[in-house]
């Protein structure tokens, strides 16, 4: 039996939480074949879970699990520098990104649509959201 990949899962924190429960919904699709090491991304409480946590205990907690994870997947319908600046960080650390939006919403920032680092999923419902994280993870 193979090990469950670590998936390091990115959305909007501090950027809007209007899609918090969307994210809730992908990770645990993600969990039930992977592993996501991002878990508060998806809590509704994730300002409380933070608290007691400084800017650079975040940023020291958030680069250690892109090292650790074998790929990352971000949900990029929201606008985040926080996002934008770990997806950067899990390019330099060779990590494989899978950026997913829908397309009906926004215009993906250039300089994610046009990295061709970046695997660009565009997408338009939950059930599709779901489908493609069933490929992405297959």
């Amino acid at each position: 039996m193979s090990e469950r990949k670590k998936v390091y899962f990115a959305g909007s924190i501090r950027g809007g939480r209007a899609d918090a429960a969307l994210y809730r919904d992908m990770i645990d699709h993600i969990n039930k074949t992977a592993y996501v090491l991002t878990e508060h991304v998806g809590k509704k409480e994730v300002f409380e879970l933070e608290k007691d946590m400084t800017d650079r205990d975040i940023y020291e907690q958030d680069t250690a699990w892109i090292r650790e994870c074998d790929l990352v997947i971000a949900e990029c319908t929201r606008p985040s520098l926080g996002v934008g600046y770990e997806l950067a960080y899990a390019e330099h650390q060779k990590k494989p990104c899978h950026v997913l939006y829908r397309a009906n919403e926004v215009r993906l920032s250039a300089m994610l649509a046009g990295d061709p680092y970046y695997e660009i999923h565009p997408y338009s419902d939950h059930e599709e959201v779901f489908s493609i994280l069933d490929k992405i993870l297959s």
